[in-house]
């Protein structure tokens, strides 16, 4: 019986994604950024100027790449998906939850078609859940194609594109918070 509870507690550990300390709100440092509007031939849709936090947030992301993972981390020793997504914001100065499930309630839902540098992408990894239990940012985009950084259980704090196979089906939101 003992063994049994030990391993659905670690089977629970290892397929949830974030923890569960220092829940917050977003706040954002008063900052005025310009908008621009620009419309291209190739699929109509439109271009938002990016806020010079958004690349900040985005090196801070970066700068632990190759990073271990780390179930409930957020240092360079081991870090989570939302370890790392916390952290990148905090060092900037703006507070977001540190769970991947409390984050995709934060700031607004935004179509896939209109994701740039700075957004966040959540997924759903477990089979037969749809309940988000995973958390990227947006490093880059151009057309369709849409770069993230996250870390994964499997290979630390990587960058993947959201139209390989497996992250594209599990994907399920995107979200604004700059």
């Amino acid at each position: 019986m003992r063994k049994i509870i030990l391993i659905l507690l670690t089977i629970i550990t290892l397929t949830s994604c974030g923890s569960t300390k220092n829940k917050s709100v977003v706040t954002r440092k008063s900052q005025t950024t310009k908008t621009v509007r620009k419309t291209t031939k190739s699929n109509n849709t439109s271009k938002v100027a990016v806020p010079k936090i958004a690349h900040s947030i985005i090196n801070n992301a970066e700068k632990y790449e190759g990073t271990r993972y780390k179930y409930g981390g957020t240092t360079k020793k081991g870090m989570d998906c939302s370890g790392l997504i916390y952290t990148a914001f905090k060092e900037d100065n703006v507070a977001i939850p540190r769970v991947s499930g409390a984050m995709a309630k934060t700031g607004d839902w935004i179509d896939l078609k209109k994701v740039r540098k700075g957004d966040l992408l959540f997924f759903a990894t477990k089979k037969n859940n749809r309940s988000i239990n995973h958390v990227g940012l947006v490093t880059r985009t151009q057309g369709d194609d849409v770069e993230f950084i996250h870390a994964t259980t499997s290979k630390g704090v990587i960058t993947s594109m959201l139209k390989e196979k497996y992250w594209y089906f599990a994907f399920v939101q995107a979200r604004r918070v700059l």
